[in-house]
């Protein structure tokens, strides 16, 4: 039998080393609007520094901007030029609301997040697409969620798909550890891995091995199912080469204390063998689950208030940095002393409001959106140089994701009058499941963007000579692009729509001359409009979100 000597014990061994940076008595009132907030703090630097920042984007630019990024594919023509031909003085907001609520958000707001867990992970990954999916549908908070993944319920299949973060990664311990601390708290360990940080005095090899304690019992059965061990524990080497067992440590310094429990030689060595058959043998029972779970503890003192500041941090930067570009903390797996926000008083305030109200990620980006640093343009018209990117003066140019690329395409290459008068509704969820499987193979042709991207030959060369893309985006029939246009009498209005139609704006008038000059030396006149079509949807100007 099992006896207790002793009790779960937290203890705060060391401060916080990259606690709340301003004392909560200087922030802003707590009940200010999210974009109010952020505004107030973006403005009050730009002050401190003379920039007066770019001008508010114009309608076509906001109206597929905010649909990008909140539906992961442009504006159909009909959504588009309703938006702009809109005079309500509310009509951003309205814009806003209905793309929030609308089915395809929760698609969008997925991938964003399967990019954010899953990114640089092989293999097929449904069923946890399909968690994250149903979660958002939910709105189911981060802590939850953070819950599910790290925990889990190998009894319930809705919820043990979550798990799939941890199952993925739970042969390598070091990779678990690390990835870990990087999407949920913001803050890469592995370099304290073999020697404190050489860089950053917050980081010793206690964390890191400390964090990884809480995982080190973490095995997958041979039915793939997430269990834990009895024991075991880390050891590791200082670099004065003292051999040390690492304590279960938190980021901040917190430690967990196991229940001693007196187990018999006979126990454990039945415990190890149950432990053994669970990873061997396919046909053996559910694994057994120990009294004392180090997972289940990551997450209680994660989310302890004071240590959920890291938590809450990590995503307020990354939510953050989805919809501006980078991050208020930048890389964003640098959070730490060495490397202050540049807006810390803002990252403060959305992080207690994050906390404040129960982790709930729509709210907080619908209040970015919402904001004016979100919705400024791209072009910056002075004579000087732009200002610093981390000032957020100018909105950041920012390249569309496989996904939204490749639905965006599919979307632009399509007869207009198929989606008018505008997406919506039961009809539209199917349609848009649709575009999203549909999409899904020529997206993964597509590289996933990381920081200062360029369009690569690969891509380049994709669009020219594979058969799907000239033969099916480009084609002459009733359901593409060139289809409807050709039925189009005046040469203005075929140009006009094909612009509306990829570019989500009017051609100017130089561009409407160039391309009637190209059309008019066609002798072919559908392939004419097919080349012109090709030229839209392979431009920059498709590729990014400006």
């Amino acid at each position: 039998m099992h006896q207790v000597r002793g009790v779960i014990a937290i203890v705060l061994s060391v401060a916080c080393v990259w606690a709340t940076t301003v004392d909560a008595a200087e922030l802003a009132a707590p009940d200010l609007a999210i974009e109010q907030a952020i505004d107030q703090y973006i403005q009050a630097r730009l002050t401190e520094r003379q920039v007066q920042p770019a001008p508010i984007a114009d309608d076509c630019t906001l109206v597929r901007r905010t649909t990008l990024d909140l539906q992961g594919r442009i504006p159909t023509i009909a959504e588009a030029q309703t938006y702009v031909q809109s005079n309500e003085p509310d009509k951003r907001l309205k814009l806003v609301e209905r793309l929030l609520a609308s089915a395809d958000f929760a698609y969008q707001f997925r991938n964003q997040l399967d990019t954010l867990l899953m990114g640089g992970q092989k293999g097929n990954h449904n069923e946890f697409r399909e968690y994250l999916l149903k979660s958002v549908r939910q709105n189911r908070h981060w802590d939850q969620m953070f819950r599910d993944m790290l925990i889990g319920n190998e009894d319930d299949p809705e919820v043990k798909a979550a798990t799939t973060f941890v199952r993925v990664r739970a042969r390598e311990l070091d990779e678990l550890t690390n990835e870990t601390s990087t999407v949920f708290f913001g803050v890469n360990v592995s370099c304290a891995k073999c020697h404190d940080h050489p860089l950053v005095d917050d980081w010793k090899q206690d964390h890191y091995f400390g964090l990884a304690s809480f995982f080190q019992r973490t095995y997958v059965t041979k039915k793939n199912n997430l269990a834990e061990k009895f024991s075991g524990e880390v050891k590791f080497k200082t670099t004065k080469g003292v051999d040390k067992v690492a304590k279960m440590m938190f980021l901040t310094g917190t430690t967990v204390d196991e229940p001693v429990v007196e187990v018999s030689a006979d126990e454990r060595k039945k415990q190890d063998e149950d432990v053994k058959k669970q990873m061997q043998d396919d046909k053996a029972g559910p694994a057994p689950k120990p009294p004392f779970s180090p997972r289940e503890k990551l997450v209680e003192v994660a989310l302890q208030p004071g240590n959920d500041q890291f938590f809450a941090r990590a995503i307020v930067n990354r939510v953050w940095a989805m919809y501006l570009g980078r991050g208020l903390v930048h890389p964003l797996d640098q959070m730490h002393s060495g490397n202050p926000a540049s807006h810390p008083e803002l990252l403060d305030w959305l992080s207690r409001d994050l906390i404040q109200h129960q982790f709930d990620l729509q709210r907080l980006v619908r209040g970015i959106v919402l904001s004016q640093a979100y919705a400024r343009t791209s072009e910056w018209s002075e004579s000087t140089e732009p200002p610093a990117p981390d000032l957020f003066a100018v909105a950041l140019v920012r390249p569309l994701s496989p996904r939204q690329y490749s639905m965006s395409l599919r979307l632009a290459s399509s007869n207009p009058e198929a989606y008018k008068p505008e997406v919506g509704g039961e009809e539209w969820q199917k349609r848009r499941d649709e575009l999203e499987r549909n999409s899904e193979g020529f997206a993964n042709q597509f590289e996933l963007p990381g920081e200062n991207f360029q369009v690569g030959v690969d891509e380049a060369l994709l669009f020219s000579n594979n058969a799907q893309f000239v033969d099916d985006y480009a084609r002459d029939s009733q359901d593409r692009l060139v289809g409807a246009i050709k039925q189009q009498t005046d040469r203005t209005t075929q140009i006009t729509t094909a612009y509306w139609a990829a570019l989500t704006r009017a051609p100017s008038t130089d561009e409407i001359a160039a391309c009637n000059q190209y059309l008019e030396k066609r002798t072919e006149p559908v392939a004419g409009l097919r080349q012109m079509v090709w030229a839209l949807l392979t431009s920059p100007e498709l590729r990014f979100n400006h």
